[in-house]
């Protein structure tokens, strides 16, 4: 069978990347075409159409200055598809592009199968019409997204989280503390605060001064920024010198940063799970620069009573969420200071990471999507 996969960014083309070994366990034959990364390149022994490097655009304001090239990838995207004829077209996540994706691909008889949902239960519900109309599969890694697409008289498959999977593999290899620093040129011996800001420009330069002002505040520890790897490094640098910082890059090794770091500070995301997963407390950081109009939007857009993916997965808060303009440096180092400490606000949090593994569960999500997908072809 023909595959054809679209992910539009680093965690996408992780999550695709082990669907793709899924699929080629379940169908030696599978051939690939995809829109993503290097890791999905690995796997497919080619390299991507698109990179999803190009494609990296978030918020209003980016989007249209880049709609012209947006448009020319989706141009490109059905362009080809037909001249790659695939057997089913994948789409992970990154709905602004895969839901019109999908919609080409449905009109041309394609079976379109969704792997990790768009967030549409925080915001942008009315994209579920869409995701009803265009899309004969919806693979959800997150328990509380059955219900939700049920109340929207859709069913979709809960398949597990690859994020379980992945991080229980990566514990059984990574290195401590003192490895981890020895292998990053880490001669610090101050315990770490680790800094999440986000893998595209615009959330670096919202979030990282305000998580850099509220960590450098305790000189007792270490501060290591996660970096990117397709950001600039000088993205980084013109914050951490604005500041006159110690603070440190470390590049393809965030996990084995979080689970060595006594707290992270993490912009609202995947990564939230994955530091959960890892055993690290943490504050969900989601500052939008902006005129006070777009953030009013953004707020109004927001549903539900939570954002975060541990709080969510409870419906409960596990993790503080500073969002909008209520993310600054008093309410961050509030949490941080608390979080540092062994007190009853560290303590909860670890016992919520606790419940929240035990509802995630433990099942191969991408074994599971891929034997589904391969069924709906035969």
């Amino acid at each position: 069978m023909k595959y054809f996969l679209i992910a539009g960014e680093a965690s996408g083309d992780l999550h695709a990347s082990h669907l793709m070994k899924s699929l080629l366990e379940q169908d030696p034959e599978a051939e690939f075409e995809f829109f993503g990364g290097n890791l999905m390149g690995q796997v497919a022994g080619k390299r991507p159409i698109i990179h999803y490097c190009d494609m990296a655009y978030m918020g209003f304001i980016e989007v249209a200055k880049h709609l012209r090239s947006i448009l020319g990838y989706m141009k490109k995207a059905c362009k080809s598809i037909d001249n790659f004829n695939p057997d089913a077209v994948i789409l992970v996540d990154y709905p602004s592009f895969n839901l019109k994706i999908a919609k080409y691909a449905h009109k041309k008889g394609i079976k379109v199968h969704y792997f990790i949902s768009p967030k549409v239960w925080v915001w942008k519900e009315w994209r579920v019409k869409d995701i009803k109309k265009y899309v004969d599969c919806m693979h959800c890694i997150l328990p509380f997204e059955v219900e939700f697409y049920k109340k929207h008289d859709y069913d979709v498959k809960y398949v597990g989280n690859p994020t379980v999977n992945e991080i229980n593999a990566a514990l059984l290899t990574m290195c401590d503390e003192k490895e981890f620093k020895r292998l990053n040129g880490i001669e610090d011996e101050r315990p770490i605060i680790a800094l999440l800001p986000g893998s595209r420009t615009k959330e670096i330069n919202d979030n990282l001064p305000s998580m850099l002002a509220a960590a450098e505040r305790h000189k007792d520890y270490q501060i290591v920024i996660a970096a990117a790897p397709s950001v600039n490094p000088d993205i980084y640098y013109q914050h951490i010198d604005a500041m006159a910082s110690q603070a440190l890059l470390v590049t393809d090794s965030t996990w084995a940063l979080v689970r060595n770091s006594r707290v992270a500070l993490v912009t609202s995301g995947t990564a939230t799970l994955e530091t959960a997963m890892l055993g690290t407390p943490q504050v969900a950081c989601y500052r939008m620069n902006g005129s006070k109009w777009m953030r009013k939007v953004y707020r109004l857009m927001l549903k539900g009573r939570f954002v975060t993916l541990p709080n969510l997965i409870l419906d409960e808060p596990v993790i503080p969420e500073l969002l909008l303009n209520e993310c600054n440096v008093e309410s961050i180092d509030g949490h941080l200071t608390a979080l540092l400490n062994d007190g009853s606000e560290r303590k909860a949090m670890l016992d919520g990471y606790s419940r929240m593994a035990a509802r995630l569960g433990n099942n191969d999500c991408t074994a599971t999507a891929a034997a589904t997908i391969v069924e709906s072809l035969s």
